[in-house]
């Protein structure tokens, strides 16, 4: 059997990526008072969102896997894909250093023009949180519609931690019975017994390197709000976010709040 573009001259490199749709996607809506053209630094920032949610996309598609690959007691493939997620994770905070390249003034220039539209409405960012255990149900009415309903069917759902803990119950472990049948909308909270099945568990070098590569995700996402605070901080300083968001001041209570505080808890046990 070929594959198609053996074959089909029209089956090209651009024709495959969608090339030309994608690259008309950076609609800028600012514009140059003396020119009449949009400013500069417009299409630096919508590009860098775009690539955003693209990653966003991408790691969600490989959490709703690992949960998978978990369910199925999978524990190398689910580490395997784990570490991708971090390289990701990695790149998200890297491409804040491109961010960081434009001056307050350069955003000051177009961000008027912005209006309502803020990075709080990223829907896909938000299903990652609820994905990983940090579920908020006021989120749930800032979004209608397709988004609306994806996001309440993550809220819904189990998270990566509860695939997790469902790993160490199929092992044969006493998980806490409050744990396995845990409401997954609330918020994930410490429990002793669990921490301590988890320490005795770290004799057995497959599982602690699964625990490892989840506190390394935990602590990619930290890292991340962290950059992302010092980055709004840096462009706007105090001032209220786009869209009337708290800007900076918000962002900073999301920080060092992990989503996964067993992994945590057990570092004063060893």
């Amino acid at each position: 059997m070929s594959l198609p573009f053996e074959n089909d001259d029209d089956f090209t490199y651009g024709s495959y990526l969608k090339v030309s749709e994608l690259l008309s996607l950076q609609q800028c809506v600012s514009v140059d008072p003396i020119s009449g053209r949009p400013e500069h630094d417009e299409t630096l920032f919508i590009i860098i969102h775009q690539v955003y949610e693209l990653w966003f996309k991408q790691v969600l598609h490989e959490l709703d896997f690992i949960v998978a690959l978990m369910d199925d007691h999978d524990v190398g493939g689910a580490r395997h894909h784990l570490k991708r997620v971090l390289k990701i994770m990695k790149t998200l905070v890297a491409q804040l250093d491109v961010l960081e390249t434009m001056t307050p003034a350069e955003f000051a220039s177009f961000r008027s023009f912005l209006a309502n539209a803020s990075g709080f409405q990223s829907a896909q960012f938000r299903e990652l949180e609820f994905l990983l255990g940090i579920k908020d149900r006021v989120q749930l009415d800032w979004f209608k519609g397709d988004e609306g309903a994806r996001l309440t069917a993550r809220y819904e759902a189990p998270t990566i931690w509860d695939a997790f803990v469902h790993v160490l119950h199929r092992d044969g472990d006493d998980v806490p019975t409050e744990v396995l049948d845990r409401d997954v909308r609330e918020p994930i909270v410490e429990n002793a017994a669990l921490q301590a099945l988890i320490v005795e568990r770290y004799a057995d070098p497959r599982f602690a390197g699964l625990c490892e590569t989840l506190t390394d995700l935990d602590e990619g996402l930290q890292e991340w709000r962290y950059r992302h605070v010092m980055m709004v901080k840096r462009t706007i300083g105090t001032k209220p976010g786009t869209g009337g968001s708290d800007g900076a001041a918000y962002l900073a209570t999301t920080l060092f709040r992990p989503a996964f505080p067993d992994l945590w808890a057990i570092r004063t046990a060893f």
